[in-house]
């Protein structure tokens, strides 16, 4: 079963919550761009090599991967460490959920705090 802080929670609400506006955003330029590029590929003769078409569906599925709206979710409950989906994401990977986490973090590895100097009186 997954524990995790509220704060943690919300984080990933919130990214989610982006990633499906997104989703959305994209598919609804996708749908125009979709529409023109078999039109243009059937009046410039193309209709039996629809280059422009697949390219736009090319173009889709690579956002998708990157989107990877639900990817994370799928690892997350093998995930014990309580860190939501940043845990779920895999490391190195090309994805917005792994873009934001480093965007979150600074960096790869988590920001270490200082730890507090004693001061000492002499």
């Amino acid at each position: 079963m997954l524990v995790t802080s509220r704060r943690v929670t919300l984080r990933d609400f919130m990214i989610f919550q982006l990633k499906l506006a997104l989703d959305g955003f994209m598919d609804m330029i996708v749908f125009g761009l979709s529409i023109g590029a078999v039109v243009l590929d059937f009046l410039a003769g193309r209709g039996s090599r629809p280059r422009l078409f697949y390219s736009v569906v090319r173009l889709h599925q690579r956002f998708d991967d990157w989107l990877n709206l639900h990817g994370a979710v799928q690892r997350l409950d093998g995930s014990d460490t309580g860190e939501g989906l940043f845990a779920a994401s895999e490391a190195g990977s090309d994805t917005l959920i792994r873009q934001i986490e480093q965007l979150s973090r600074g960096g790869e590895e988590p920001k270490r705090r200082p730890r507090p100097v004693d001061d000492e009186v002499e």
